[in-house]
């Protein structure tokens, strides 16, 4: 399991566009300290698919609040990333997009990608949750033993 002091991040932003790389950067890290470079481009896309469409929900609402992301290992073999916000209403996945599309894939690409997926709704408000795991195909990584 990777260490205690690097199992978990959290980051609080504005619900902003430019937010979305930093959200992705923080998982990044996440990885990069629990040696596990191995989940990154499936996690760093999930990631920014539910990171944007938070974003956008809060932008069409007019929701302020702040977006939050969590990232942790929920125990040695799985990544959970959470992202919430307090926008009203669920994700709703669109018909299959087409490829001129610019948008519509959000979720689409977060149930292909992730071993387990899901929305919840929570708390006394309006907002929910857009969470995502991801188990490595094979155990981490080990140092090779010194030959000689």
């Amino acid at each position: 399991m990777p260490p205690s002091d690097t199992h978990l991040v959290s980051l609080v932003f504005p619900p902003e566009p430019v937010w979305v790389r930093a959200a992705r950067e923080a998982v990044r890290t996440l990885l990069a300290a629990a040696d596990r470079r191995d989940l990154a481009d499936t996690a760093l896309l999930l990631t920014s698919e539910a990171v944007t469409n938070s974003v956008n929900a809060c932008l069409r609402s007019g929701c302020s609040t702040p977006v939050t992301l969590f990232a942790e290992w929920a125990d040695p073999h799985h990544l959970r990333v959470l992202v919430q916000d307090e926008a009203p209403g669920l994700p709703v996945p669109y018909a299959p997009a087409t490829e001129d599309d610019e948008h519509g894939r959000g979720l689409a690409l977060i149930s292909y990608g992730a071993d387990a997926w899901g929305v919840c709704a929570h708390g006394p408000g309006p907002g929910k949750a857009t969470w995502f795991e991801l188990s490595p195909l094979s155990p981490a990584p080990t140092s090779a033993p010194a030959i000689g």
